[in-house]
């Protein structure tokens, strides 16, 4: 495939995520539109908070402040995991009020916020904000395939012939739809790909107004504007159904809920254990390579321009990824994906010691966005489809508190510790071949096993 066929396949998964975007009528369209607002709220906080924490102050207060950061980011999934999770499954509607209230929550913080930049304040107020960008990470991964059940209802199963029904991967006898083997992933990707492109859109304002108008606390201001419709966007999006068609009871029996607790437990499906291990050190590897790279510069006193390059060739490889994630989901499974991704970054973390110059590094933060956007979509249809749809929420919740652990203990690695870049760029190769071995090496051994499964369907090659 040249490069002129990928640049179409990208164009053509681009056109395709904004035309769910622009069909209000359906409920993936106002999925979307959520999508765009919340992750266009999250990048400018994230401009507003690196413009005040880490580039306004000096190297040694930017590690401090980067180092409390880093810790309060853990600190939501204390809440998010065994206290949210629960509500979002509890009841008919649960899920959209989640998002509701994350969106709305943020909306009223980030005023405070800008209001407290220079204040301790602003640490608790960042831990809220954490907190409800969380729950509305986890409540988005759990309706996924609500809101594709919903689709198929306004659809019908043939009623276009253009999208796949995503309303069950599996028949009864296992067998799976062939419009379905690569639904989930397929949404997954074109909600991550609007995300992704509404962050490049609103960090052009964001930096515009932290520059050269309102500084940090106008971006703050902006954002709680954003945050607001996307609230208005949350209110609109179709009260979900319990799984069982009522409203779920406050108490389960105690086989049944036995069961949806073994579900949750990644050892309990093996496929789920080596998707989340993997994708965890993907994560990790992706928070590393951020904070290394930023300290690294900083002390090479390298031109503030190569920042904008590293995390532009991330974003753009961010896109490359989540373009080509329906074509290679038509060709492999979602755990061949994985297992490519670890290798492209493998391979991008070689060239970028070999050659050990900053347009390396950049390279390497081009791969890294390619596997990471190949990765999690494809784990979150594991997710999706081996995991019950009642007990969702939880699952997401503590799957992406894992996740979220992993990202902060790699990020901490090049805050405390300074690395060379290529010394950096050596551990990250050792680090991804390794996984990637371990991976390749524990599914293998699974396909002359037995293994318990959730939900019916094959395991994948």
């Amino acid at each position: 495939m040249d490069v002129a066929q990928r640049l179409r396949g990208i164009r053509g998964q681009a056109a395709a995520a904004l035309a769910a975007l622009f069909d209000q009528r359906r409920p993936f369209g106002r999925l979307a539109l959520v999508q765009v607002l919340m992750i266009a709220g999250d990048t400018l906080v994230t401009v507003s908070l690196a413009g005040s924490l880490f580039f306004s102050i000096s190297p040694e207060a930017s590690k401090r402040s980067v180092l409390l950061y880093l810790l309060i980011t853990i600190a939501p999934f204390a809440v998010v995991s065994p206290l949210l999770g629960p509500m979002i499954d509890r009841s008919k509607g649960a899920r959209r009020a989640m998002v509701v209230v994350a969106a709305l929550g943020r909306a009223v913080v980030c005023p405070f916020m800008a209001r407290d930049l220079h204040s301790l304040l602003l640490f608790p107020e960042a831990f809220v904000i954490l907190v409800l960008s969380k729950l509305y990470g986890v409540t988005k991964g759990a309706l996924v395939p609500e809101m594709a059940a919903r689709e198929d209802e306004v659809l019908g199963y043939h009623g276009d012939p253009t999208q796949p029904d995503l309303s069950e991967p599996y028949q009864e006898d296992g067998a799976v739809r062939a419009d379905l083997h690569h639904g989930y992933a397929e949404w997954n990707s074109r909600l991550t790909l609007l995300g992704t492109m509404a962050g490049f859109v609103a960090s052009v304002p964001a930096v515009v107004i932290l520059k050269y108008l309102g500084g940090a606390e106008g971006v703050l201001l902006l954002c709680a504007l954003v945050f607001l419709a996307g609230a208005v966007a949350a209110f609109r999006l179709p009260a979900t159904k319990s799984p069982t068609g009522v409203d779920a009871p406050t108490t389960t029996p105690t086989s049944s809920r036995d069961q949806h607790l073994a579900t949750l437990q990644p050892v309990a499906h093996p496929e789920v254990l080596f998707g989340l291990t993997a994708n965890s050190v993907l994560r990790g590897l992706a928070g590393f390579l951020t904070f290394m790279i930023a300290f690294g510069l900083r002390r090479a006193n390298a031109p503030l321009w190569w920042y904008g390059a590293v995390l532009s060739a991330s974003g753009i490889g961010a896109l490359i990824g989540l373009g080509l994630i329906p074509r290679l989901r038509r060709r492999a499974t979602e755990q061949q994906i994985i297992l490519a991704s670890m290798v492209l970054v493998t391979v991008g973390a070689i060239l970028a010691a070999l050659f050990d110059v900053l347009a390396a590094q950049t390279l390497l933060a081009l791969m890294i966005g390619v596997a990471g956007a190949l990765a999690q979509p494809s784990f979150d249809a594991m997710t999706q489809r081996y995991v019950p749809v009642e007990v969702q929420g939880r699952a997401f919740a503590r799957f992406a508190t894992r996740q979220q652990l992993v990202w902060v203990l790699g990020a901490l690695v090049p805050v405390i510790f300074p690395l060379s870049l290529l010394a950096g760029d050596v551990m990250i190769a050792v680090i991804a071949a390794c996984a990637a071995v371990f991976y390749a090496t524990s599914r293998l051994r699974l396909r002359n096993r037995a293994v318990p499964r959730a939900v019916n369907g094959p395991t994948g090659r």
